[in-house]
């Protein structure tokens, strides 16, 4: 443990600990092997087909862990590790009702009509069942979303370097930068995918001797729980459910409404059903009872994850010395922050060889983030912004070349991104406002026009645009005054995610109400062009032949029964 308090008690602007030879090699070969999979995939980019949906040829067991490993980099590792220590056990409910239900709702649901319509994005799906404005709005929006998030995910792998290594910010950032650039140009999503399952391996190898070491030193889960209470009396950290009767007896601040209406529908399934980074994945599948088992399977190792990223925040506060703070303040005083917990726990835990294995895992899930959001703003800006608004006629080829190329402009962008990320505090705070902005306005037009018919090109449109103003105006209004606070969450006591679920609540709102107040003063489209574009109108395919027990159905069953069961083990 004597290198765990040197740790410990090493200054915040220097790193925590050297790396040994074997930590480079291991560094070393991670890169490399990366480039080489790139190099190798290039051979079978022979369409852009290819490119931005691996050929429609990936495995359900590939395409599901792709679709969860997209959504597990390092911003992932780094931002939700950081909102446990925040926030107690309530952060496990972003993995849990935050995530399972929407998968598989997606995998039922959504996905038959992504392949019925042969819609390339969610944009391309609005563009069919409204028409163009819908889809130049949501493709705009959704490509300034994945730059920035690009960003947040160049800014926490900085993060890791910095604490970690020492390394300069800016060195670290270029050479990541490269690495995602050149594999993504040249292999396309199937690149991207193989690298993810690669990436999700050794995420697990790299931090789950982390709770496991953790849970040795302080007893085993009571014993955690029992130093956490010691710590921290008038906060319950360690439950999801029980403590959420008022908003001043947790840690977030937050109502059971915000968790099941805000979270749970609202959030969870615009981010899982319409957010095109991860609904790409599971349609680079080979067909359509690939692309729903594949759902399945990453909503069960989705329910997994907080093992390795909940409860190294939990154990951060159980066993480290200080008390982290908030970004802000820990700038000020020279000491810790929340978006530190993660390479902290590494630190005190992983010892040489081990520490390269674990950094090496930072990296993966920072690729894995970094080529998720690069490939998705590739292909939505090739079919849903250059190709309708300037080259109506581009062919293949040169749908691909635009593609690489938006590869590199994409990246390029990120870096500011980057530099813009780190004037803000907290990281999972600022993503969720990004999905309040970007995500949550787009499902409530997905959703009534796959649902209601009478949903017009000019509700769809303009309940798009008012759900999206309504979000980022409601944003500046708590940022300019604090005390607005208390109107929109319902409670003064409301910390920034809270404040962050209860905008998903109200904007989608303001998205519907619109669209159908629209809608219902316009003309609607008649049914002969809505064939398989809305339910009731789509010929859907079934899965009848079929034995019960190989049925997605039936899979998706069997993952909500253990959901429902971690839920009760945990209230």
């Amino acid at each position: 443990m004597e290198t765990s308090l040197q740790a410990a008690n090493t200054p915040a602007s220097s790193s925590l600990i050297s790396l040994s030879t074997s930590d480079l090699v291991v560094i070393s070969l991670y890169f490399l092997l990366v480039l080489a999979i790139g190099l190798y995939l290039k051979r079978k980019i022979k369409a852009s087909d290819d490119f931005f949906f691996a050929g429609k040829g990936v495995g359900s067991w590939v395409a599901g862990l792709s679709f969860v490993a997209a959504n597990l980099g390092t911003l992932e590792l780094l931002g939700w590790s950081a909102s446990a220590y925040q926030y107690g056990m309530l952060a496990v409910h972003w993995y849990w009702i935050g995530a399972v239900p929407a998968m598989l709702f997606l995998g039922i649901v959504m996905i038959p009509f992504y392949y019925v319509s042969k819609a390339h994005s969610v944009p391309g799906y609005l563009m069919l069942r409204y028409g163009e404005g819908s889809r130049r709005l949501s493709a705009i929006s959704f490509a300034v979303m994945t730059v920035l998030m690009s960003g947040i995910n160049m800014y926490s792998m900085a993060v890791v370097m910095k604490v970690i290594l020492g390394w300069d910010i800016h060195f670290s950032i270029l050479v990541s930068t490269i690495t995602v650039g050149v594999y993504v140009a040249l292999g396309g999503l199937l690149s991207a995918i193989v690298n993810e399952v690669v990436q999700f391996v050794l995420i697990w190898a790299g931090t789950l001797a982390i709770p496991v070491f953790g849970l040795i030193e302080t007893g085993g889960w009571s014993g955690m729980v029992a130093r956490i209470a010691q710590r921290s009396p008038t906060q319950d950290y360690t439950h999801i459910w029980r403590n959420m009767g008022a908003a001043a007896d947790n840690p977030m601040g937050v109502h059971w409404t915000g968790i099941v209406f805000g979270l749970g529908f609202i959030g969870a399934f615009g981010y899982w059903t319409t957010d095109f980074l991860v609904v790409q994945r599971v349609m680079a599948a080979r067909d359509l009872r690939a692309a729903r088992i594949a759902t399945t399977i990453g909503a069960a190792f989705k329910m997994l994850l907080p093992a390795i990223v909940i409860l190294p925040g939990l154990l951060g506060l159980a066993v480290l010395p200080m008390r982290l703070t908030g970004e802000a303040e820990a700038l000020r005083t020279g000491g810790h922050s929340f978006n530190e917990v993660m390479p902290l726990m590494m630190a005190r835990y992983l010892g040489p060889g081990f520490l390269g294995i674990g950094v090496t895992a930072l990296i993966a899930g920072f690729m894995s983030g970094m080529a998720g959001n690069i490939s998705a703003f590739a292909t939505v800006w090739t079919y849903d912004i250059h190709k309708p608004v300037f080259n109506r006629l581009a062919d293949d080829a040169q749908c691909l070349r635009v593609g690489r190329w938006c590869t590199v402009i994409g990246l390029a962008a990120s870096i500011g991104a980057a530099y813009l990320v780190m004037q803000f505090a907290s990281i999972m705070d600022y993503v969720q406002a990004l999905f309040g902005f970007f995500i949550i306005p787009l499902f409530g037009t997905v959703i009534l026009g796959m649902l209601w018919k009478r949903a017009t090109p000019a509700g769809g449109f303009w309940g798009l645009l008012a759900g999206t103003l309504s979000s980022i105006l409601l944003w500046l209004v708590v940022k300019l005054n604090p005390a607005a606070l208390a109107i929109l969450a319902l409670s003064a006591d409301a910390q920034p995610m809270a404040e962050n679920l209860y905008r998903f609540i109200w904007s989608w709102l303001v998205c519907m109400i619109v669209t159908v107040i629209v809608s219902l003063a316009t003309k609607p489209k008649p049914d002969s062009e809505l064939q398989g574009l809305v339910y009731g109108l789509a010929d859907m395919p079934t899965e009848a032949g079929i034995p019960f027990y190989r049925r997605s159905t039936f899979a998706a069953i069997v993952v909500a029964v253990f959901f429902l069961a971690l839920n009760l083990i945990f209230w």
